[in-house]
């Protein structure tokens, strides 16, 4: 490849972000012509091709590449010292091209029309509305967390292998997609990623493969937690970016699982959520609905919270820190906080469709 071709590539990297801002601006534009039309076309082939092989290509590719990058820097360090405007130049090259597929395969679903229109859910909700939601979500969760183990202060041990968890979350999404049509998902492609250590050292449940579509999982999150996010994963695969939405998908697909098991880890999961949000607003109101949990689910809280705890280290904050930057940069303003916003769609969703 000449010169010119490698600085055409490298400089188009400028007109291709004021582009997909300006495509941003008109969300129904994206919705109708990408989200719901080119997307899902290139979604199912890439599902197709690599949904069937039981390991994350995705992850190899990402390792193969970081080889590469690395032999490079250490091959080539004399000449990008001696020529360092032409490694920049290659870098932005990289980078303009790596900008381009990402919103070809993916990335322009961040400014698609937010799931809670489609829905027709209120935006947002009273803090009256959350409480009485969250006292309900309680007696659910009190009540599955009984149905299971015959003991109010029994942590709930899910029984199932992680892969026995991916098949029922898979199952979970054609019980879904009976109630809401446009989230059918065909052709899986959901797997433990190669990556789980690293990804817990960085504080992440998993991510999506942009390129090759697979939905990653981390594999070493409790069995307890593992459900959820299988569903979250799985409703990014499904077009929706924003972080609150794939909470929000993966509590629905959960939650409508005929498993009990299921049941309990989302209805636990929305629960933390909750609580959360009311202990930021009021801490008496917090400690008073807290106590009401049967122990068994505090044990299960506990459980999570020393899992993380377990793998904290200095890098972790870092790699949030970026994580928020990358997801203010793509029209989640809120950032990496917006995982929490999902609160005002499970209590709006719940006005409309009572526990």
């Amino acid at each position: 490849m000449n010169n010119q071709i490698k600085n055409g590539i490298a400089l188009s990297l400028i007109p291709q972000i004021i582009l997909v801002k300006w495509l941003g601006s008109y969300p129904n534009l994206i919705e109708t012509y990408y989200s719901k039309g080119l997307y899902p076309i290139i979604a199912k082939f890439s599902r197709t091709v690599l949904g069937w092989i039981p390991f994350s290509v995705g992850d190899i590719l990402y390792a193969i590449l970081f080889f590469f990058a690395f032999r490079y820097l250490i091959l080539k360090r004399k000449e990008i010292r001696k020529f360092p405007k032409a490694f920049v130049r290659n870098i932005f090259m990289v980078l303009s091209l790596a900008y381009f597929l990402f919103h070809l395969f993916w990335g322009f679903n961040y400014y698609r029309i937010p799931i809670s229109t489609t829905l027709a859910l209120k935006e947002t909700h009273s803090t009256e509305e959350l409480v009485l939601f969250t006292e309900k979500l309680i007696e659910k969760t009190n009540e599955v967390q009984y149905a299971i183990t015959a003991d109010s202060t029994e942590i709930v041990k899910i029984p199932y292998s992680k892969k026995e968890i991916l098949d029922k979350s898979i199952h979970g999404f054609e019980v879904l997609q009976k109630q809401i049509p446009f989230l059918e998902y065909v052709r899986p492609s959901l797997k433990k990623s190669l990556f789980s250590t690293p990804l817990t050292y960085m504080g992440y449940g998993g991510y999506l493969n942009p390129f090759t579509n697979e939905a990653q999982v981390n594999s070493k999150l409790p069995n307890f937690r593992f459900p959820g996010v299988c569903g979250h994963e799985v409703g990014h695969q499904l077009g929706y970016s924003a972080e609150n939405e794939t909470n929000f998908i993966g509590y629905l697909v959960t939650s409508q699982n005929e498993d009990i098991y299921f049941k309990y880890s989302a209805y636990s999961s929305a629960l933390s959520y909750c609580l959360s949000d009311i202990k930021r607003r009021d801490n008496a109101t917090f400690e008073k609905l807290y106590g009401r949990l049967n122990t068994g689910i505090k044990k299960n809280f506990q459980e999570v919270a020393d899992f993380w705890q377990d793998y904290e280290n200095p890098m972790e904050p870092v790699f949030k820190s970026i994580f928020n930057s990358f997801l203010k940069a793509n029209n989640q303003t809120k950032g990496i906080k917006s995982y929490n916003s999902v609160v005002s769609l499970l209590v709006t969703y719940h006005l409309e469709s009572p526990l």
